[in-house]
């Protein structure tokens, strides 16, 4: 990600979500989510660069700043929650991508974050299917969300996805997190046993009554 227009494409790729520039001045631009008219993106041109203000959890903030040099305190902003992103080449797009998201997240009341939440509360050694995920978010009709919520999965590590399975109990094809195989070791490590891409439900589904 090298651009202004790139950075603002992917913010407004998330639901719900509008450009805004409220100083009147257009070298800020924003992208709001809607439920609040909260900022979680803000982008500016700053000493030849383009700068990208995101939210961040302290802990993380801390984390990516001392990953990249060209992750700083937020400027302008309230530096213990907000970090700046120097577009300067020498950050991998998905990471700064990755950064953009849990911005959103941390800003927003969206489905998405309700899906992860719910993802996290599946426990050790069970999977639970798209629709009990979509249930424990608070529809269960959003099913088909689930899938496209944890193919965009910003935190892999505290957020399980590769305990969901489709209600046959059948393993993704092509798991977004390692690929082929990757979603049966992870079970499998947990204790699940998978027979042919597939998991026994009655056995290690999750029981959430």
């Amino acid at each position: 990600m090298k651009s202004r227009e790139e950075a603002l494409a992917f913010g407004l790729s998330f639901p719900d979500t509008f450009q805004d520039a409220p100083f009147h001045d257009p070298n800020w631009q924003l992208v709001r989510y809607k439920g609040n008219d909260k900022a979680f993106l803000w982008t500016y041109e700053r000493n030849g660069y383009i700068n990208l203000n995101v939210k961040m959890d302290p802990e993380k903030a801390f984390f990516w700043r001392d990953m990249y040099e060209s992750v700083i305190p937020g400027y302008h902003q309230d530096k213990k929650h907000w970090s700046t992103i120097i577009l300067d080449g020498s950050i991998p797009e998905d990471e700064i991508k990755q950064m953009i998201n849990e911005s959103y997240l941390l800003i927003s009341d969206s489905p998405a974050k309700r899906i992860y939440e719910a993802v996290k509360k599946i426990p050790y050694g069970c999977v639970a299917t798209y629709a009990q995920v979509a249930e424990a978010a608070g529809d269960r009709k959003m099913a088909r969300a689930v899938g496209n919520a944890l193919h965009r999965n910003p935190d892999p590590g505290n957020i399980p996805c590769f305990r969901v399975v489709n209600s046959k109990g059948e393993l993704a094809g092509e798991f977004a997190f390692g690929g082929a195989g990757e979603q049966a070791k992870l079970l499998e490590a947990e204790g699940v046993e998978v027979n042919e891409g597939k998991v026994d439900l009655k056995r290690f589904g999750w029981k959430t009554e």
